[in-house]
């Protein structure tokens, strides 16, 4: 399973505005391991997840799935194993109908349009959308266009899910559904968020990132209860452990 492995390396990266945004993040994520990331505004966590396939590339440092190092030339292949889900649906929604955007990732890998049907519609019953097959995309509501980005993802069939911040603008309702579907998952899988709770729900290990710096990583029960360790990242306890306490 080396092509689950995800090694990130002394990864540095500095805006063309000369913030530096990653001083030196190092971590190494197995085969069918769920990790949180977590951290203040500008910790990090976002710009770490655009180097996970090649949105943005390393100043200093690298990137590896698998044997692959990412680089301008691996692009497309480290994309086809990292699947990406930005915080944003409505940056991955853009054809007309549900089932257009699904299909659109298979379609472009040249698959049949019979295996292309197939994958979208285990795509949609796996995160239980499969009714808003025909829907115009647009017109879904905050909880579907997340179900559904998740969908169009995961019918590329990558190794690697990344998420940034997938519980934004979701009701409690959707939430509910996200986490129930997220540890439902054998993928691989990062999540960065600012809902700790949910990270404690679906994810078995977690690291801090602050001030663009690793500032601890172990197992995400022993990481959120530290008052101490998350007052110092400017983070608050998770609620369901805060009122216990």
């Amino acid at each position: 399973m080396s092509h689950h492995l995800l090694e990130v390396s002394d990864l540095h990266y500095t805006y063309p505005d000369k913030t530096k945004a990653l001083k030196g993040v190092s971590f190494r994520i197995t085969h069918g391991e769920s990790v949180g990331i977590v951290g203040a505004n500008g910790a990090g966590k976002t710009t770490l997840f655009l180097h996970l396939n090649g949105f943005l590339f390393p100043e200093k440092g690298s990137v590896t799935v698998g044997d692959t190092v990412l680089t301008k030339k691996t692009r497309n292949e480290i994309r086809k194993r990292v699947g990406m889900v930005f915080q944003n649906p409505d940056d991955q929604l853009f054809m007309p109908r549900v089932f257009d955007d699904v299909a659109f990732g298979p379609l472009n890998l040249g698959m049949a349009p019979e295996k292309v049907l197939e994958r979208v519609e285990d795509s949609l019953d796996r995160v239980g959308a499969l009714h808003l097959r025909d829907r115009q995309s647009h017109r879904l509501s905050g909880g579907q266009k997340r179900a559904v980005t998740i969908a169009s993802v995961i019918a590329m069939q990558p190794d690697i899910l990344v998420m940034d911040e997938p519980a934004s603008h979701l009701d409690p309702g959707s939430r509910r559904q996200l986490v129930e579907l997220l540890k439902g998952f054998q993928h691989t899988k990062l999540i960065a968020s600012h809902d700790l709770d949910m990270i404690l729900d679906t994810c078995e290990r977690c690291i801090v990132l602050g001030d663009g710096k690793v500032q601890a990583d172990g197992p995400t029960v022993d990481i959120l209860t530290s008052r101490e360790l998350l007052e110092a990242n400017h983070l608050e306890l998770p609620l369901s452990i805060a009122k216990n306490m």
